[in-house]
């Protein structure tokens, strides 16, 4: 049994020791944090239980990784360390109890917050005020010289205090900073958009992409990268009046000139601070750059100090760990899903890892675009995210790890579900399967052909919907004009009254107009608006089924794309089966050709409605608004006369603004029409 944990216990110096020199040399992580975390945990306990084992190349005997052998080295002129962690309130506790046996004064101490922030742990040396040596953080003595990158940093101050002429602050005639370098997270996605446009390969995240960026041997390439720093700990100094507090170590920091970050707070119990270190879990998101946790400090440094380290970790300080967001796992496969559009969504099948403490076997890939792109392959190991409640998905491979047995994926060219040929619309990434009476997209298909805004069938929902496929009784839309009331009957929950209304409710169907018609067939890239537009051009379905490209993109705000979907749609042979069976039941609406649009004060005014308002549905909006000769269009543009705002609305609110749309409620709307 020793023998096995002994050689486990190898193992894991091993293993830790490779992946803390992916992670400082070569910026190459290939494990996540938190399955990195692990290991380490694993194997402090067992050198908690055998101290007797422990070597001086065990990872827990320095604070970092080997200096790549391209840079000049530096020694620190004092160890620069890790923090232990902490993964959660209790353990925060714990580390005050241990730390409290160990000093009276611990008791009445007072602690301050900082943002852990995902970067390369960087020092900078000045002397006389003036930046002379920058170097990374190496294995904690040791650290790679990279003064001529740091230099193009834009945060890092060449000469302290910066406002020389109104500063009282005299800096040490030597003094040694310790800070982050990153990139922010809207830098980095502007960053990662740029070089796709460009065709070049785009980063996995900040992190990585800042510390490959400072250990470059190219200063210029460095400069090319959005990098910034926050400073938060003095590491050394000679001459001058430095602060003994942590609290004042930052406003220290500032008032010379170094970019010190503003959400640190200081607080008189370990209560409050885990309580506010608490609000990040779900608060991180507000922030500009990517952090993994924060970090819990003894405000009193002397004291800190007194309380010296275990193994390499400082015992007056902790860093209180979020919930681990992204980590690593196989790529075990790729499925494809078909939506009520007909779009082919590819979906990760991963090896089960959890993240933020839920289990993930599935995640999505967006589009088989973004599989080529980032060169996803099967067995690959893969970087996935879960942030808050948004679907996990798959940032990318880690090419690092592959071994060669990994295999390139080709997406499908027949629908998973119904075997017909899937189409790609030139320009666009999505593939469809346009098969309207594909049994993958039935369900949601007829849910959307008797909703509110199409046909309107009272009395349909999604839960009738699926009895009455599951029985067999609905193949296609069409379908729904044929049942009989001794067939709903044998359903579920269905008595006279409920099977009378609902055939009602059906037959009222037949008489709705051919836009409603239109636009509950579910064309892709036809909605309410264009339904309309195509009625009013064509006056049935035969006479749009016969149309061509050209002809239909004389129609305003039908362009190339569309037209296309259109005549694809018709020409299928199962929709065109599914016209004859809706005509066949007497569902075949005529239409006015060139039927001008009702006149009025809104005539030549387009509107946009988002959110919720507070009388009106959005269908009693849109009739209120095409009532009084005004358009309706789902999408805000400059072309927008008002945007009518109701509560909790989307991105259409910030377009609108960012455009100078006049923006109006329900009242505007109402006192507009008069």
């Amino acid at each position: 049994m020793a023998d096995k944990l002994l050689s486990r216990y190898e193992d894991l110096k091993a293993q830790v020791n490779f992946h803390n020199y992916r992670y400082h040399v070569l910026d190459a992580p290939v494990i996540s944090d938190l399955e990195y975390d692990r290991l380490l945990i694993e194997l402090k306990k067992i050198e908690a239980d055998h101290p007797d084992w422990i070597t001086p190349d065990s990872p827990t005997q320095r604070a970092g990784a080997k200096v790549s052998e391209k840079f000049e080295k530096v020694r620190h002129p004092a160890p620069i360390l890790s923090l232990a962690n902490a993964f959660g309130a209790d353990d925060a506790r714990a580390w005050f109890e241990r730390v409290k046996k160990l000093d009276d004064r611990v008791e009445k101490a007072r602690f301050v917050v900082e943002p852990k922030i995902d970067g390369l742990s960087v020092v900078l040396h000045y002397r006389n005020g003036q930046f002379v040596q920058g170097a990374t953080r190496g294995d904690g003595e040791v650290g790679e010289d990279i003064t001529s990158n740091l230099r193009t940093v834009r945060a890092i101050p060449l000469r302290i205090p910066v406002e020389s002429g109104k500063s009282k602050v005299v800096p040490p005639s030597y003094l040694v900073v310790r800070g982050e370098a990153f990139i922010p997270i809207k830098d980095f996605e502007a960053l990662n958009k740029k070089l796709e446009e460009a065709g070049e390969k785009t980063y996995l995240n900040p992190r990585n992409t800042a510390a490959g960026s400072l250990r470059q041997l190219d200063p210029q390439l460095t400069a090319s990268r959005p990098i910034t720093m926050l400073v938060y700990q003095i590491v050394h100094a000679e001459g001058g009046n430095v602060p003994t507090s942590q609290w004042e170590i930052l406003e220290y920091l500032k008032s010379l000139g170094f970019p010190v970050t503003d959400i640190s707070k200081r607080f008189n119990d370990l209560g409050s601070a885990i309580a506010y270190t608490e609000t990040f879990n779900t608060g991180r998101d507000a922030l500009p750059y990517e952090a993994d946790g924060m970090v819990i400090k003894i405000d009193d440094l002397t004291l800190a100090e007194d309380l010296g380290f275990v193994g390499k970790d400082p015992r007056g300080a902790v860093a209180f760990k979020f919930p681990a967001r992204e980590v690593t796992t196989t790529l075990l496969g790729i499925d494809v899903e078909v939506g009520r559009t007909g779009v082919l969504t590819p979906r990760a099948q991963l090896e089960a890892v959890e993240i933020g403490g839920v289990v993930v076997r599935n995640a999505t890939l967006h589009n088989f675009d973004y599989i080529e792109e980032k060169d996803i392959r099967i067995g690959d190991r893969v970087l996935v995210k879960r942030a808050g409640e948004v679907i996990p998905y798959v940032i990318g491979p880690v090419v690092d790890a592959r071994t060669g047995k990994e295999k390139k994926y080709k997406p499908p060219t027949k629908c998973p579900a119904c075997g017909q040929d899937v189409e790609h619309i030139e320009g666009e990434v999505a593939w469809y399967c346009v098969n309207a009476a594909c049994p993958a997209q039935l369900v949601r298909n007829v849910e959307h052909f008797v909703s509110r805004g199409a046909m309107d069938i009272v009395g349909l929902g999604i839960k009738i919907v699926e009895q009455l496929i599951e029985a067999g009784l609905v193949k296609d839309v069409a379908d729904l004009f044929k049942l009989k009331k001794d067939q709903l009957l044998e359903l579920e929950g269905f008595a006279e009254k409920k099977a009378e209304n609902l055939l009602g409710s059906i037959a009222q169907a037949k008489g709705q107009s051919l836009n409603r018609l239109i636009a509950a067939l579910g064309i892709h890239g036809v909605g309410e608006v264009m339904a309309g537009d195509l009625a009013r051009t064509y006056g049935n379905l035969s006479a749009l089924s016969k149309t061509d490209t050209e002809e239909l993109q004389q129609i305003e705000g039908v362009g190339p794309n569309i037209a296309e979907s259109i005549v694809d749609w018709f020409a299928r042979p199962a929709n065109q089966n599914l016209l004859k069976k809706l005509k066949a039941a007497g569902v075949d609406p005529q239409m006015q050709k060139d039927e001008k649009k009702k006149e009025g004060v809104f005539t030549g005014l387009t509107f946009v409605v988002t959110g919720t308002l507070p009388n009106f549905s959005r269908d009693d909006a849109k009739e209120f608004i095409e009532n009084n000769g005004g358009k309706v269009t789902d999408s805000v543009s400059k072309k927008t006369s008002y945007l009518v705002l109701g509560e909790n609305p989307g991105s259409k609110f910030e377009k609108a603004k960012s455009l100078g749309v006049k923006i109006i409620d329900e009242a505007g709307l109402k006192k507009l029409a008069g």
